[in-house]
């Protein structure tokens, strides 16, 4: 269908999530649809984010797992080793997989892939600069900008040093000694995960307390859960310079002095919007302070025709949002599909998992926000040593928390520390969307012995 004097009807800059599924949802459409990415496709996510972070975490779990099984029964023979040559291989492998599972993607749904570095010309016109330096231009009704994230090093002295998390999948070789850097949620997942694998790992971040955004109480348990589990965990603490070492170590010098020997550094302090390049400011697109770019309830920049969504927009950093943005601005550009109401985003209720050891579950309000928003609140948790453990030897704990509304008995954010908290707390969220009540909770039935049935028999308030 030929809608437009253009080339095409949409082109999309970024073949990571939200890139690749604006395409294919406009392609359905029947518009014509164009796509450039300069690197494998699946971006962020599939490359250097999700895909393989979740992968290492389950590799990971092996180690303690191996030690627990002890209390079962299961009697080692050999100590085992941790193959880092053999677990690269296979994570490259399977991530070879889903690149040709993206291209396949656009190739089924009819989009025009190619394969170079986009810079906008103006509000229809982009240039993609190919492998080989040949650039060429390309109409279109529509821009869109999908380019993601990138990672942050602060200029500090030695910053040449430090690796980020794009690089910790493919090390070279294995570290003994691992210096993280930052205390968000990549910086405590890549600790939780480098440790578990063998590394003695220390996690160095300058603020009070972890993880700063999530609940207070969440944050708390489990800076001291990773600590249980052998993680250094060091608030209030922030780096001075990165020196090199003897041979390829490194040597974290602190602003007290003291000195850390590492044999990778990890600096995880924070990601910018992936915008070098892409001639925004010769076309007039407005972006934020950090170089986000700026967008309305529709995902339209200050240039008419050019959009944009996921991770460059600065909104919430989650592959589903990028997903669910995408969708959303199809619809509006070109219509929802055939019976079907028009998608608008909605950032209320959005569940998130970090995959620390144990790992976090969230939906909803933190107990802080909560209390800014409604006044009057009950808070009902509970923190227990799960079945598992009784036997593991292990002295893990978990926590579950509800945040009610007391106005309206709605539960208004619910939060997890524990095994498969990102399981447990995406159904939920389901509750949490559809606005469950305490009630409500408290008339479901439980599944026993699960942990995720203390969520509906929690009855003692804790406090208000």
């Amino acid at each position: 269908m030929n809608t437009s004097s253009h080339d095409f009807d949409l082109f999309v800059i970024g073949g990571g999530s939200g890139g690749v599924r604006a395409a294919r949802m406009a392609a359905t459409r029947g518009v014509r649809v164009g796509m450039a990415e300069s690197g494998r496709m699946g971006g962020t996510c599939v490359n250097v984010g999700c895909i393989p972070k979740k992968l290492y975490s389950y590799g990971a779990h092996y180690a303690e797992a191996f030690v627990e099984a002890r209390g079962y029964g299961w009697q080692m023979v050999h100590a085992p080793a941790l193959d880092w040559q053999m677990l690269k291989a296979n994570r490259a492998q399977e991530i070879s997989r889903l690149n040709g599972i993206y291209d396949g993607l656009m190739t089924n749904a009819g989009v025009r892939r190619l394969q170079g570095r986009g810079r906008i010309v103006d509000a229809h016109t982009v240039e993609i600069t190919g492998e080989d330096g040949q650039a060429t231009r390309h109409t279109a009704r529509h821009i869109l900008i999908a380019t993601g994230g990138t990672p942050f090093v602060p200029a500090i002295e030695g910053r040449e040093l430090a690796a980020t998390s794009d690089d910790m999948f493919d090390l070279p070789v294995f570290p003994q000694r691992l210096v993280v850097v930052g205390g968000g949620y990549i910086g405590c997942e890549m600790a939780s995960i480098f440790h578990g694998l063998g590394a003695q790992t220390t996690l160095l971040y300058r603020g009070e307390q972890i993880l700063r955004g999530f609940d207070d109480e969440v944050r708390a348990f489990t800076a001291d859960e990773m600590r249980k589990h052998g993680v250094d965990v060091r608030v209030g603490c922030d780096v001075a310079r990165i020196e090199a070492g003897s041979g390829d170590t490194r040597r974290v010098v602190l602003s007290n002095g003291s000195v850390l020997d590492a044999d990778v550094v990890l600096y995880a302090t924070g990601r910018k919007p992936n915008v070098e390049g892409l001639g925004l400011a010769d076309v007039g697109v407005q972006q934020a302070d950090n170089g986000s770019i700026v967008v309305d309830e529709h995902f339209a920049t200050s240039v008419p025709g050019i959009f944009a969504l996921g991770d460059v927009v600065g909104r919430m950093e989650l592959t589903p949002v990028a997903l669910a943005e995408a969708m959303a601005l199809v619809d509006h550009l070109f219509g929802p599909a055939p019976g079907k109401a028009a998608r608008r985003m909605d950032y209320d209720n959005i569940p998130t998992a970090v995959f620390t050891h144990p790992p976090i579950g969230t939906v909803g309000l933190t107990e802080a926000q909560a209390r800014e928003k409604f006044g009057a609140i009950r808070v009902f948790r509970s923190d227990f040593k799960p079945l598992k453990h009784t036997l593991s030897g292990s002295g893990e704990r978990t926590l579950v928390k509800l945040i009610v509304d007391a106005g309206s008995d709605r539960v208004v954010g619910l939060h997890m520390v524990g095994a498969d908290a990102g399981e447990i707390v995406q159904g939920f969220a389901v509750a949490l969307k559809c606005g469950a009540t305490k009630a409500q909770f408290d008339a479901t039935i439980g599944i026993h012995p699960t942990s995720a049935e203390e969520f509906v028999t929690l009855r003692e308030v804790s406090r208000t």
